[in-house]
């Protein structure tokens, strides 16, 4: 080999080539470079080979000292892009494929492909021009109309050929995979289905939301569930209220130990525990709600704006102990005169969840099936009573306070 060879392309067969000290080649079968021949590709070329012999490694080297003497304008003719490239396609549709290379003025550049077959498949004229270096630059399309099947994954190649060698790249037509392939009526009828079926689930999500107390309480009549069988409690329900029975309080009165059992005990079956009417008086006040408030499942609350009494606080306490610390009891609040200030009444009760206080209206909380009493239905534990039918369906008047 000698530097003439080498003036217009480079060639150096190694296995591990250093130029200057910098690695270029490595594990390689048939190792080669091969490029146009610049200035600064002068330098040593050196070649190692490694060899284990007896458990020793050994190596031999040779060295190439490689001179660029001047550019002749010859080049290696080389072919722009990558080598392989896949072309999304619809079918009846035209598609040209370009190839660009830079070769030598009498180099050959162009397409390979079966014309039996192809006859939709046109090559354009080449196309040539001359670099501000004094190179040229060829061009030359492939033009397919009308897109059949037999063009789909099929290559079609674009080469170019020297007195140094050829290079080839192809092209593959692919189906484009997006919707066009989905005839448009059937596409139109998917999004409208599509759009009404989001719109039916948003409706029946808002309607769940809305009517969830309905399908709680209708679950629970259809499934026969109860929850009272198997607990060991005595009472489904303690009542809290204020005691002290002075004018000015008679409507609350009223409502705690008249209303809400003909409600729930007589009409829907639940046994609650009032304190004046169901503990035998003479007996530890305090040993005795805290006895009553643990054999209830739960414990109502009715507020009002009046101060409570020293009991019905103990009463409260107790029964937010139970509910927030011990998790056996669960609270319901029943708002029922509006309550402003609450700084009389304990901060834990601030812990409680807002969906179980319910606000009692007289003119809208008479019927049995009114909003009220299906609140305080879904809040008391499920059970298996068929509520009575010889009450009036109607409460009788109590006033709003």
């Amino acid at each position: 080999m000698n530097c003439r060879e080498l003036t217009l392309t480079l060639w150096v067969l190694i296995f591990v080539s250093t130029t200057n000290c910098k690695k270029l080649l490595e594990h390689k079968e048939n190792p080669m470079i091969k490029k146009n021949a610049e200035f600064e590709d002068q330098g040593y070329y050196s070649c190692v080979h490694f060899l284990h012999h007896n458990g020793k490694l050994f190596n031999i080297t040779k060295t190439f000292n490689i001179t660029i003497l001047g550019d002749s304008g010859y080049i290696v003719p080389v072919l722009l892009g990558s080598k392989l490239n896949h072309v999304a396609v619809e079918l009846g549709k035209d598609v040209s494929l370009n190839c660009s290379a830079l070769l030598n003025q009498k180099d050959i550049l162009y397409w390979m492909y079966d014309n039996g077959s192809d006859l939709n498949v046109h090559e354009e004229k080449e196309i040539r021009i001359m670099t501000s270096e004094g190179k040229w630059h060829a061009s030359k399309a492939l033009r397919i109309e009308n897109i059949a099947e037999h063009n789909l994954n099929f290559a079609y190649n674009c080469t170019v050929t020297s007195t140094g060698g050829t290079d080839t790249k192809s092209f593959i037509l692919v189906r484009k995979a997006d919707m066009a392939d989905i005839p448009g009526h059937i596409f139109t009828r998917g999004m409208i289905v599509a759009v009404l079926t989001l719109v039916a689930v948003v409706c029946l999500v808002t309607m769940c939301v809305i009517y969830r107390v309905d399908l709680v309480l209708f679950y629970r009549h259809l499934m026969r569930r109860d929850e009272t069988l198997t607990d060991g409690k005595m009472y489904d329900a303690f009542v809290s209220y204020l005691k002290e029975c002075q004018p000015e309080n008679g409507e609350e009165h009223t409502f705690a130990v008249e209303i809400l059992p003909r409600v729930l005990e007589k009409h829907f079956g639940y046994k609650l525990c009032i304190f004046e009417r169901d503990v035998v008086p003479g007996g530890a006040v305090v040993d005795e709600i805290h006895s009553l408030i643990e054999k209830s499942r739960r414990l109502i609350i009715v507020l009002s704006k009046s101060f409570m009494s020293n009991e019905v606080r103990y009463e409260l306490e107790s029964g937010l102990h139970e509910a927030l610390v011990e998790r056996k009891i669960k609270i319901i609040l029943i708002e029922f005169a509006p309550v402003t200030d609450f700084t009389f009444l304990p901060q834990s009760l601030k812990l409680l969840k807002s969906h179980r206080v319910l606000k009692w209206k007289a003119k809208h909380s008479l019927s049995y099936n009114s909003r009220f009493w299906k609140n305080l239905l879904y809040l008391m534990p499920a059970k298996t009573v068929k509520p009575s039918r010889d009450e009036l369906e109607v409460l009788p008047v109590v006033s709003e306070p």
